[in-house]
C-alpha cells in the first residue's frame, strides 16, 4: 500500500471500518469499538494509546469536519509488520494549519489533539479524496514511536 509522501507500507493483514454520526457521542462509540477490535485481534501495540488517538481524531472530525447530512468514517488496518493505521475521514476537503504547531492559549481546551497523537509516537498525515473529503491517517508501531519513513518528512504535509 502506498500513499504519496508516506512511503510504502507493509501489506494489510486485518482491517475494519465503520461510519459514525457527526455528534459528540461518536468519540465514545469509536473508543468502545476500537478497544474491542484491537483486543480481539490481539494487536501487540498499546491498545490504550490507540484508543486515545482514535478519540482525538474523531473529536477533531466532529468539531472541524462537520457537514449536515454526512457522517465520519473510521478505518483500522493492522499491517504485516504489526503497525496500526488509523484513518478518520470527514467530508471537509481542507485542513487549515496542519503543518503549524502553535501552543494553545492558557486555559484553552482545544488545540492539543495532534500534538498528543505525535507525543504517543504517531506518524500523522492527511490526504484528500476528491469530492469525498479528507482522511487523517495515523500510523502507530506496536513497540513505540514509528521510525522515520525516509521520504522527505511526509508526516508534516498533506498527502495527495
Amino acid at each position: 500500500m502506498t500513499d504519496a509522501g508516506q512511503g510504502v507500507y507493509a501489506p494489510v493483514v486485518r482491517e475494519c471500518s465503520a461510519g459514525y454520526p457527526m455528534t459528540a457521542a461518536a468519540a465514545r462509540l469509536a473508543r468502545i469499538r476500537v478497544r474491542r477490535r484491537l483486543t480481539l485481534w490481539a494487536w501487540p501495540g498499546d491498545v490504550q494509546d490507540a484508543v486515545l488517538v482514535v478519540s482525538e481524531l474523531v473529536t477533531n472530525a466532529v468539531h472541524h469536519g462537520h457537514k449536515a447530512g454526512h457522517e465520519l468514517w473510521l478505518r483500522l488496518a493492522v499491517l504485516e509488520d504489526g503497525s496500526l493505521l488509523i484513518d478518520v475521514s470527514d467530508p471537509v476537503e481542507v485542513f487549515p494549519r496542519f503543518g503549524a504547531h502553535p501552543e494553545p492559549a492558557e486555559g484553552e481546551e482545544r488545540g492539543r489533539g495532534l500534538r498528543l497523537v505525535r507525543g504517543l509516537g504517531g506518524e500523522v498525515g492527511w490526504f484528500l479524496r476528491r469530492h469525498r473529503g479528507k482522511t487523517v491517517r495515523v500510523r502507530l508501531a506496536p513497540g513505540g514511536p514509528v521510525p522515520p519513513s525516509g521520504r522527505g518528512g511526509g508526516a508534516s504535509r498533506p498527502l495527495v
